[in-house]
């Protein structure tokens, strides 16, 4: 048997203002979703966001406590330079936490780091070419 990665687990404080803020970035989230204590959506290409909030994974995992600096970092492509200016624009205007300001990366990308509600780093980028 091999294992086939099919998800990426996101555990919310606010399920609510988790949803929105990846609804900003371009996640298809569906209506109706903010109360409840998981969501799921399909991203292109199959991979899925899975949302749980904490009472959620508390109710399986009682020791469950928010891991500090966490780890993980989810990357969104943005299509151009551009893309990546106007969405860290966007996202910070509504007073989302931006970690970095967009720049031209060393490897060959517009790249910025915007913080969810949550504290993960949500990374923006896109070719420079």
């Amino acid at each position: 048997m091999t294992a086939a990665f099919s998800a990426v687990g996101i555990v919310a404080a606010d399920m609510g203002a988790s949803l929105e803020f990846y609804r900003r970035i371009g996640v298809d989230i569906p209506d109706g979703s903010d109360g409840l204590p998981h969501v799921e959506a399909k991203l292109p290409g199959g991979l899925r966001i899975m949302w749980d909030t904490e009472e959620t994974v508390k109710s399986f995992a009682p020791d469950w406590q928010r891991a500090p600096g966490g780890g993980v970092a989810l990357a969104f492509d943005c299509g151009s330079a551009e893309g990546v200016d106007r969405l860290y624009a966007e996202l910070t205007a509504v007073g989302y936490t931006g970690h970095r300001e967009p720049w031209n990366a060393v490897w060959g990308q517009r790249y910025a780091v915007i913080l969810d509600p949550d504290g993960n780093w949500v990374d923006l980028f896109a070719p420079l070419e």
